[in-house]
């Protein structure tokens, strides 16, 4: 799924039901994404950002409290770190790694770089993943752009750079996109079939838009709503055969209440048989091994035209 200025430039024809297929014959892939970040605006982390109580909250108690969680019930997620919180959270990186989860990269500050040059997104790029590398001892193969409250944008803040940049620097998989419900491939230029592996992520599924949705304060909170969404999902994807993606913030999660609302659903979860719970880089390996791009990225001519003036 490539973009052009808020449009597809090419159509990728996605895997059927029948032909998905994940390891030991498992019935269907559930990946857990954490995101590290604290509440920010399009300029990323600073020291104000870091400071509020949501932010301390996320950063600590209720990390472990997550941390606590996820390891009771056997559930190995990826972690996506700003790089400016790495060395402050690093025995926690580490602890985390050891635990068997992934540390992936997400972003420097979480900034919106779609209005940087190419140059200085490349410098920002290059510096998070050395940093990360230096924390926790592995080059991260992951790399996340996912959204704030406030983005415009269900698929984070990107330029036009972003994907080639990360291809150049060698990352295995994007790991938020919407252009399918399994991992698929997201072509930066048509005519060479330049693509990198992205992972499926959507709104729904993600905690933030509706345990802190829409302004703190305003009592407009819908657990039950999160929750309904999860377990059909899981039902839809399961029957199927396909995919089941979460995404967690540990200073919206991480509420007594809220862990307990995440723990029914883990009960569920973990009652059904043949799932497959990887990290998503050990996601992107099987895909990339078992669908690779040059025999299943499957292009067609945009339906999408350039005309003057356009967006398009």
């Amino acid at each position: 799924m490539p973009w052009k200025d808020r449009y597809t430039i090419s159509d990728e024809r996605g895997i059927a039901d029948a032909d998905v297929s994940w390891p030991d014959g498992a019935r269907c892939c559930v990946r857990v994404v954490v995101d590290l970040s604290p509440l920010s605006g399009p300029a990323g982390i600073g020291p104000a950002e870091v400071a509020t109580p949501e932010a301390q909250f996320g950063m600590h108690g209720a990390l472990a409290a997550l941390r606590e969680t996820l390891s009771r019930f056997g559930i190995r997620a990826t972690f996506a770190v700003p790089a400016v919180l790495a060395e402050h959270l690093a025995p926690k990186l580490r602890a985390l790694a050891a635990d068997g989860h992934e540390i992936a990269a997400h972003g420097f500050k979480h900034e919106d770089v779609s209005a940087l040059d190419r140059a200085e997104e490349k410098v920002r790029l290059d510096r998070t993943t050395d940093i990360l590398a230096s924390v926790t001892g592995h080059r991260p193969e992951g790399w996340f752009s996912l959204p704030r409250q406030s983005d415009k944008f269900a698929g984070g803040a990107i330029s036009p750079n972003t994907m080639d940049l990360l291809i150049e620097a060698g990352y295995a998989y994007m790991g938020n996109s919407l252009a399918d419900d399994v991992p698929h491939y997201w072509v930066t230029d048509f005519a060479t079939r330049r693509a990198i592996l992205a992972m499926p992520y959507y709104y729904h599924f993600d905690d933030q838009f509706f345990l802190m949705f829409p302004a703190k304060g305003t009592g407009l909170e819908n657990p039950a709503t999160l929750a309904r969404n999860w377990r059909g999902e899981l039902d839809a994807q399961y029957k199927r055969g396909r995919h089941f993606g979460m995404t967690l913030h540990p200073y919206a999660i991480g509420w007594p209440n809220r862990l307990q609302l995440l723990e029914d659903f883990l009960s569920y979860l973990r009652a059904l048989p043949a799932l497959w719970n990887p990290t998503s880089a050990e996601c992107a390996r099987h895909w990339s091994s078992t669908f690779p791009a040059s025999t299943h990225l499957r292009l067609e001519p945009s339906i999408w035209q350039d005309y003057a003036g356009s967006l398009s």
